[in-house]
């Protein structure tokens, strides 16, 4: 069973089209990174899937349940990154409200669990009105997961939080991950989606322009594979066949003892690089490779 499905799901506002007609699959116990600029439509289809707006046209389901509907609702958990809190209400406050809004209400000991998760505990029973920005992403996340929903969807979890709340909302969510969760997130922290996702989806004006695993992004874009080979001196004898080989095999060759750099087209010149240098008694110390980030990906498009 696929945790999302959609089929030529679309949004138009009058005569201006936001999502293009999105197919779209992600798999159960995915952390699903979904990317893209401001204004390329990916809060819009998100709103589309949390029955916030109703889509022009197409057609999804959640957890296999052709959505929206009610039922299934109680099955996904939901933080947007325009939460608001009752400022009058505290944190603990919070999770029983919403908990029994969802129609799955929790016990005191279970907000408290789930507080803990996200660093709150202390201030369990302070009013949001006082909450910093970085808490009321923190609280945000709790009521997102208080229920312990199947599918989670998450709008900018860390935007916003400071870098020791970034690296504790990052080990819930593999945590979550773990367990059997399904999280699908947007972020504009390139590297944490890059850590942590499974896959990844770039989105551009309304549609899905690549999808796919961090090594099949990479992939896709790379055009040359810079390698840095550190070495033992190369032996007079074989300096000049040495190099009349590498110029063969790649571009940008610069060698200065103990390193050679060199780009190539693919990997497996990789491998016919190191038999070259033990054919020519050469030992190897360290090789290098640069590949593109996802913020180079990305920023392609």
């Amino acid at each position: 069973m696929n945790a999302i499905e959609t089929k030529q799901l679309k949004k138009s506002y009058g005569e201006v089209p936001i999502v293009k007609g999105i197919d779209l699959i992600v798999e159960q116990g995915e952390i699903f990174g979904f990317l893209g600029r401001n204004g390329a439509g990916k809060s819009t289809f998100i709103n589309m899937l949390t029955d916030i707006i109703q889509p022009s046209s197409g057609a999804y389901t959640l957890l296999g349940v052709k959505s929206p509907n009610d039922q299934v609702k109680k099955r996904i958990g939901v933080m947007p990154d325009y939460s608001t809190f009752y400022g009058s209400l505290t944190a603990m406050e919070h999770l029983k409200f919403l908990s029994a809004l969802s129609g799955k209400p929790v016990a005191k000991a279970r907000c408290m669990e789930v507080l803990q998760l996200v660093g709150l505990e202390s201030h369990a029973h302070k009013k949001t009105e006082k909450f910093s920005f970085g808490m009321k992403k923190k609280l945000g996340i709790a009521q997102a997961i208080v229920h312990e929903p199947e599918l989670i969807f998450l709008d900018e979890p860390t935007s916003g939080v400071d870098a020791e709340s970034v690296i504790h909302i990052h080990k819930l969510l593999i945590q979550l991950h773990k367990s059997g969760k399904t999280i699908f997130m947007t972020s504009h922290n390139l590297d944490e989606v890059e850590k942590i996702c499974t896959r990844i989806a770039i989105m551009q004006e309304g549609q899905i322009v690549k999808i796919g695993t961090m090594d099949e992004l990479r992939n896709f874009y790379r055009s040359t594979i810079t390698v840095k080979i550190k070495h033992s001196p190369v032996p007079k004898s074989e300096q000049v066949k040495l190099q009349q080989w590498l110029e063969s095999v790649g571009t940008d060759l610069e060698m200065k003892d103990p390193y050679v750099t060199i780009n190539v087209d693919n990997e497996k010149k990789i491998a016919d690089m190191i038999r070259a240098f033990n054919q020519c008694n050469i030992d190897i110390f360290r090789v290098e490779v640069e590949e593109p980030s996802l913020e180079e990906i990305f920023l392609d498009e």
